[in-house]
This record gives C-alpha cells, structure tokens and sequence, in this order.
C-alpha cells in the first residue's frame, strides 16, 4: 500500500488521469506557472496533495474552470470514466 491509497493524489497525477492534461509533464509546467489552486490556495508543486472534496481552480487554454474532487484514480481511463473524476462548479 503506498501512501497515495490513503485518501490522497498528487496533483499532477489528478490533473493528467481526469484528462485536464494531455501528460503530467504538462500538468506540472501548468502548476509551476501558477495555473491551479487548490481550495482557493495557490500551488506551486505538481506533488500537492488532492483529496476528496477539494476544489481546484484550473486556468486552462481555454478558459477558467472550477471542479469539486469527486473521486481519485489509479491510471488513466477513457473520458467517460475521467468525468465521473470531478464535477463543474458554475462561476458567477
């Protein structure tokens, strides 16, 4: 059992399973640049912690978009399977 299993997944993991990003290599420039926020809280590291219940702020090519964490994977899975991964919260 490795840490991972106990609740929690780096984010660059996260970003790349639930299809955000096309490899993690890009998840974490995407990290490094300053692009994602976890509960409002800017990250700096790709091996941030997400858990059950976060919302990330994901500044991505193509707009501005926050999602509650509804479940953690083990690998990388087809998009149907990816967006069961989080839920859209609609930003006023």
């Amino acid at each position: 059992m490795t840490e991972e299993d106990a609740g929690w997944q780096r984010l660059d993991r996260f970003l790349f399973f639930a299809r955000f990003c096309k490899t993690r290599d890009v998840a974490g420039e995407l990290v490094a640049a300053g692009g994602v926020r976890i509960n409002r809280q800017p990250v700096e590291k790709a091996h941030a912690r997400v858990r059950v219940g976060d919302v990330l702020t994901l500044a991505l090519p193509r707009g501005v978009l926050v999602v509650e964490v509804l479940g953690l994977a083990l690998r990388r899975e087809g998009a149907a399977q990816a967006q069961q991964l989080y839920r859209e919260i609609a930003v006023s």
